[in-house]
C-alpha cells in the first residue's frame, strides 16, 4: 500500500505543477518552445529526462539482463550521440525554428520537411506507444497484480495524454526538473541496497560466473558487427532526436543550449550506467527464479524488461523501493509527454498550419495541437499490438528516425557539397528500408522457414536492423548529392561556420 501511496502522490504532485503552468500558456511558442526563455538546469533536467524513459527503464534492463556488461555499447550510442550534439547545438539555438523538420526545409527544401514530419510521426507514435506499455506494465507490478498490464496501460496513456494537453512544452520542462532528481536519487540509493541484499559484491559476482560467466565481458560473446548493431540505433536517434532540437530550441541563449548538452552527457552516463548495474544485480538475484525463463531454459524477454520495477517492489526496503517506483513514474511520463509533444508539434505544424490552416491564429493553432495530442495518442495506443517487446519497438523507432533523418541532418551541419536531392532522397531510401524490414518481419514472424532477400533472412533479428537502412541511407545521400548540382553558397553558410 506504501508503493501506491506514494507513487500516486508523486504523479498528484506533477499534475498540480502542470494544473498551474498551464495558466502561463498564452501562446503557441509557450506552448511549443516554453517561450525561448528555459534557463540552463531546467533544460539539463529535461533532456536527461527526454533520453531515459520507457526504452531504458525496460528496454536497456531486459538487454541487461540478457546480455551483461556488453549492454554498454547500447548505451554508449547515445553517449556518442550526445557529444556531436555538443557541436551544433548553438546553432540550433541560433537558427531558433521550432521542428528539427524546419531545420530540414531550410536546408533542403519542403518535400524534405514533409517526408520528415511522416517518419517523426510513425516512429515518435511507436516510443510514445511503447510508454504506454511500459506504464502497463508499471501499474500492473504496483498493483501486485490487481490491474492487468492492459487496463494499465490504458490508464498510463489517459495520464500521459492529459499531462501533456495541459501545458505543453511549459509543463515538461517545469516537472522534469522533479523527475530528474528524483530518477538520479532512486539509482544511486538502490544500487548498494540491491548489492547488499544479495549478499554484496563478491556473492554477486559469484553467481554470475557461475550463470552466465559472460555477463561479466564487455563482448559478451558477441562479435563486431553485433556491437554496430546495437550501438547505431541510439546514436542515430541522438542525432536527429526531434524533441532534443525543439528543446534547444526553447533555450534563453546560445550558450546555455550548449551547457547543457554537456549536462545531458554527465546525467545521461551516470543514469544508464546505475540502470545497467541495477539490472545486472537483478540477474544474480533472479538468476533461479523460473519466471524469468522459458521451458527450453532462454530468457523471458518481456518479463526480463521488468527488472529494476521488480526489485524495487520486491527486493529493496520499502522507502527505498517506493522512491525507485516514483522515479519509475516519473521516467514513463516524462518521455511520454515529450514524444506526443514533439509529434504533435509537427503534425500542426507541417501539416495542418502548412497546407490547411494558413491564416490560423496563435490561439486556434494552440488548440489544433491539443487536439493533435488526444488523436495521437489513441493512434499510438493502437499500435502496441505489433511488437512483443519495448526494446524491439525501441529498436525499430530508433533506426526508422535515426537512418532517415540523422545523415542528412548531419550533412546539413557537417557538408556543404550535399545537395537538396541527396538529403530528400536520404530520408525517403531510410525510411522505405525499415518499412520494408518491419513488413517482412511482421509477415514471416514465427516462420520456420522465413526467407532470404540479396544474402539478408527474414525475419531478422532486430538487434541488427540498423546496420542495412544506415547503408542505404548514407549510400543514396553520397551518391544522388555528387550526381546533381553543387548548392549555392546561400544554402548552407547559415548551418556550417567558417
Amino acid at each position: 500500500m506504501t508503493y501506491i501511496v506514494v507513487v500516486v502522490g508523486y504523479v498528484l504532485m506533477l499534475l498540480g505543477i502542470s494544473v498551474y503552468k498551464s495558466r502561463s500558456v498564452k501562446s503557441a511558442e509557450d506552448f511549443m518552445v516554453a517561450g525561448r526563455s528555459v534557463p540552463v538546469y531546467m533544460l539539463v533536467a529535461t533532456l536527461v529526462c527526454t533520453w531515459i524513459g520507457s526504452g531504458s527503464l525496460f528496454g536497456t534492463a531486459g538487454l541487461t539482463f540478457r546480455t551483461g556488461l556488453s549492454e554498454l555499447w547500447f548505451s554508449a550510442g547515445a553517449w556518442v550521440g550526445i557529444l556531436v550534439i555538443y557541436m551544433i547545438a548553438a546553432r540550433v539555438r541560433r537558427i531558433a525554428q521550432y521542428t528539427l523538420t524546419d531545420l530540414l526545409e531550410k536546408r533542403y527544401n519542403q518535400l524534405a520537411k514533409v517526408l520528415g514530419t511522416i517518419t517523426i510521426i510513425i516512429a515518435y507514435m511507436v516510443i510514445a506507444g511503447y510508454q504506454f506499455k511500459g506504464g502497463g506494465r508499471f501499474i500492473a507490478i504496483l498493483s501486485d497484480g490487481s490491474i492487468s498490464p492492459e487496463t494499465g496501460m490504458i490508464i498510463a496513456a489517459f495520464l500521459i495524454v492529459g499531462f501533456t494537453v495541459l501545458a505543453g512544452m511549459v509543463s515538461i520542462v517545469s516537472i522534469d526538473i522533479f523527475n530528474g532528481s528524483i530518477m538520479l536519487v532512486a539509482m544511486v540509493l538502490t544500487l548498494p541496497f540491491a548489492i547488499s541484499g544479495h549478499g554484496g559484491l563478491g556473492a554477486v559476482i559469484t553467481t554470475i560466473q557461475q550463470t552466465q560467466p559472460t555477463h561479466l565481458s564487455l563482448m559478451g560473446g558477441h562479435d563486431f558487427v553485433w556491437v554496430v548493431g546495437i550501438a547505431l540505433p541510439t546514436f542515430l536517434l541522438l542525432m536527429s532526436e526531434s524533441s532534443m532540437y525543439q528543446k534547444f530550441s526553447s533555450a534563453d541563449n546560445e550558450a546555455n543550449a550548449r551547457k547543457a548538452v554537456m549536462g545531458m552527457f554527465v546525467g545521461v552516463v551516470v543514469v544508464e550506467t546505475l540502470m545497467m548495474l541495477i539490472a545486472l544485480v537483478g540477474f544474480a538475484i533472479y538468476a533461479d527464479d523460473p519466471r524469468f525463463f522459458l521451458a527450453d531454459g532462454s530468457i523471458n524477454r518481456a518479463m526480463a524488461e521488468e527488472i529494476i520495477l521488480r526489485i524495487g517492489f520486491e527486493q529493496l526496503p520499502v522507502v527505498i523501493g517506493s522512491l525507485l517506483l516514483a522515479a519509475g513514474a516519473a521516467i514513463v511520463i516524462s518521455t511520454g509527454n515529450t514524444f506526443l509533444m514533439v509529434t504533435s508539434t509537427n503534425v500542426t505544424r507541417d501539416i495542418f498550419q502548412a497546407f490547411f490552416y494558413k491564416n490560423a491564429t496563435a490561439t486556434q493553432i494552440l488548440w489544433i495541437q491539443r487536439a493533435c495530442i488526444v488523436g495521437i495518442g489513441l493512434l499510438a495506443y493502437l499500435m502496441m499490438s505489433q511488437f512483443d517487446t519495448i526494446l524491439e519497438m525501441a529498436l525499430m523507432s530508433y533506426t526508422m528516425i535515426g537512418a532517415s533523418l540523422a545523415p542528412p541532418l548531419l550533412a546539413a551541419f557537417f557538408w556543404k557539397r550535399v545537395t537538396c536531392a541527396g538529403g530528400v532522397a536520404s530520408i525517403a531510401s531510410g525510411m522505405l528500408t525499415v518499412v520494408i524490414i518491419a513488413v517482412l518481419n511482421s509477415v514471416y514472424k514465427g516462420s520456420a522457414e522465413g526467407i532470404n532477400v540479396l544474402g539478408v533472412s527474414f525475419p531478422m533479428d532486430t538487434d541488427y536492423i540498423a546496420i542495412p537502412a544506415v547503408i542505404v541511407s548514407v549510400t543514396t545521400l553520397v551518391v544522388v548529392s555528387l550526381l546533381t548540382a553543387k548548392p549555392q553558397q546561400s544554402d548552407w553558410e547559415e548551418f556550417i561556420e567558417a
